[in-house]
């Protein structure tokens, strides 16, 4: 068997390397069935990873009114008292206007906000004790459910 004039060794080599260059690629039905399957797994970790993150933030303001509140016995200690509704959460960083017993700063940095960005509240006396500090949550109003619940020292 004699092989034709035009065939060459870099003839067949070339047709193999084009063939095999056709079939490395995906189908449009492979590509659509990843797509559906990345869909499914991002539909059922999302909601649940989104949890956890407004949970991680309850957890936050929970553990900053807990220094807040270490913050503040260690100024009634110092002082005799609470500081009161009108001077606030600011003589924890500054003297107030008759602080000659005060020893503060009793916060290492400044008055820190809650996790989404608003100012702790704080009432002294407190309905609930000698102080009332708390945070109205994520909606930054009275009530609320979930991660919109306030979170409060007296609990």
């Amino acid at each position: 068997m004699s092989l034709p004039a035009t065939y060459s060794p870099d003839t067949h080599i070339r047709n193999s390397q084009t063939r095999s260059l056709r079939h490395r690629g995906f189908t449009l039905l492979e590509l659509l069935v990843v797509m559906v399957i990345i869909g499914l797994l991002a539909g059922y970790v999302g909601p649940k990873y989104f949890a956890q993150i407004g949970k991680s933030e309850a957890k936050t303001a929970k553990a900053q009114i807990e220094a807040l509140g270490k913050a503040l016995d260690q100024y009634r200690l110092d002082t005799g008292s609470y500081p009161s509704t009108e001077q606030g959460l600011a003589v924890l960083n500054a003297p107030p206007a008759d602080g000659s017993r005060w020893h503060g700063p009793y916060l290492q940095k400044a008055l820190p906000q809650d996790p989404w960005g608003k100012a702790y509240q704080y009432r002294s006396p407190g309905e609930h004790g000698d102080y009332d500090l708390w945070s109205f949550g994520k909606d930054g109003q009275l009530g609320g459910t979930e991660e919109a619940a306030d979170i409060v020292s007296w609990q």
